[in-house]
C-alpha cells in the first residue's frame, strides 16, 4: 500500500513536466538570446554545416551529396547576409572565426567516418543541428533585441525549416 502511494505521489508531481508541450520542451518559448549569443551560434552553426557538407560531397551517396550541395550554397548565403550585416554596423557584435569545441568534435568524428557510417552520422547531425538552429532563429525572430538582425532571423527561419525537413526525409 505504500509503494502505491508513494507512485501516485510521484506521478502526481510529474504530471505538468509530462503535460509540457513541444514548444516548450524545445525551448521556443524561452526568451530571445542575446545578439551577440545568436550572431556566435548563427555563424557557428554555419561553418559546422559548411565544413560537414563538404565532407559529405566526398564521401556520401548521391542523394546525401545533393542535399549536402543544397546545404553549402544555402548557408554561405546565411553567412554573407549576417557577416553583411555585422560589417554595416546595423548589428553591434563580433564574428566568431571558429566553431564550438562540440561542433569541432562532430567535425573530428565524422572526419574518421566512412561509407554508410558516415552516411548515417551526417544526416544525424544534421537533423539535430537544423532543429536547433529553427529554434535560435524563431526565438530571436519573435523576440530578439536588434531589429535588422531580427527581421533576418525571421525571415531565414523558412529556410531553416525546409533543411530540417529534407534533412529528416534523408533519414527514411
Amino acid at each position: 500500500m505504500k509503494k502505491i502511494a508513494i507512485t501516485a505521489a510521484a506521478l502526481l508531481f510529474a504530471a505538468p513536466v509530462l503535460a509540457q508541450s513541444t514548444t516548450e520542451k524545445s525551448g521556443a518559448n524561452s526568451p530571445a538570446p542575446k545578439t551577440q549569443d545568436f550572431v556566435n551560434k548563427a555563424a557557428t552553426s554555419d561553418m559546422f554545416e559548411i565544413q560537414s557538407s563538404q565532407l559529405a560531397l566526398e564521401r556520401a551517396d548521391d542523394a546525401t551529396k545533393s542535399f549536402a550541395q543544397q546545404m553549402i550554397t544555402d548557408h554561405q548565403k546565411t553567412t554573407n547576409q549576417l557577416k553583411q550585416l555585422v560589417t554595416s554596423g546595423k548589428v553591434k557584435a563580433r564574428l566568431p572565426t571558429t566553431m564550438s569545441s562540440s561542433q569541432q568534435k562532430m567535425l573530428v568524428k565524422l572526419k574518421g567516418l566512412q561509407g554508410a557510417d558516415f552516411t548515417k552520422q551526417y544526416h544525424s547531425e544534421q537533423v539535430s543541428a537544423h532543429k536547433e538552429a529553427v529554434d535560435l532563429f524563431k526565438r530571436y525572430g519573435n523576440s530578439g533585441k536588434n531589429a535588422d538582425l531580427k527581421t533576418w532571423a525571421a525571415s531565414t527561419q523558412p529556410a531553416l525549416e525546409h533543411h530540417l525537413q529534407m534533412a529528416q526525409d534523408l533519414n527514411k
